[in-house]
């Protein structure tokens, strides 16, 4: 293995939630009075915090978000999540690959403490990630784009930045492993290969993977 630690992010990287969330983001904002597509929302706010969402509205519009925007947004996104949600597709076969083999890993996601424990465990993936794996933009001052999520999560586990590899599936993800001066590799399964340009590696199937990482 070339890599000390292998950093996931989690949404539509282990869990397959993108879609879901990002359709009842747009409805949710349209809703509001915000009107905004499937397509709006997976290009300005996959992979980032819901700050962006607040920053965004309040820049354009002028007009804040109501107070309890994300409260709201949260309910209706878990209780989708108990419906609707699964693991990507082959993530639990390189969970066991690194596992199996003693490569320590992590996620450090946008999505806060709760939302990344209500996906884990409503697909299983909980049984891989107990909460000294578990690292959230709630830990740090400011989300993707800034390395500050990266950067906590190396060193809390322990590994020197050029030692990591980020897994990521949105543009911002990318961008913050990059500041973070770590290898990054861009998962294409959602996201046109020419917006994750700026990731060393990019791949389309999970399976693949821990193959890459050898």
């Amino acid at each position: 293995m070339r890599y000390d630690l292998v950093i996931f992010d989690n949404d539509g990287v282990l869990v397959d939630s993108e879609p879901l969330s990002n359709r009842l983001l747009a409805g949710y904002l349209t809703e509001l009075g915000h009107p905004t597509s499937y397509e709006d929302s997976v290009r300005d706010y996959m992979g980032s915090a819901l700050h962006r969402v607040h920053d965004l509205v309040l820049e354009r519009t002028g007009r804040r978000l109501p107070e309890d925007f994300d409260e709201v947004f949260h309910a209706r996104v878990f209780a989708a999540f108990e419906r609707e949600l699964r693991p990507v597709p082959g993530v639990t076969d390189v969970l066991e690959k690194l596992a199996a083999d003693g490569v320590p890993y992590c996620v450090a996601s946008s999505g806060s403490h709760e939302r990344i424990r209500v996906g884990h465990r409503t697909t299983g993936l909980d049984r891989w990630f107990t909460d000294e794996r578990i690292f959230s933009s709630e830990d740090v001052g400011r989300g993707k784009p800034a390395p500050d999520l990266f950067l906590y999560a190396a060193e809390r586990m322990g590994v020197a930045p050029g030692r990591c590899v980020v897994v990521e599936d949105s543009p911002l993800g990318v961008q913050a492993a990059v500041a973070a001066g770590m290898d990054v590799y861009g998962f294409t399964a959602m996201t046109p290969p020419e917006r994750l340009a700026d990731a060393g590696r990019l791949f389309a199937d999970m399976g693949d993977l821990a193959g890459l990482l050898v």
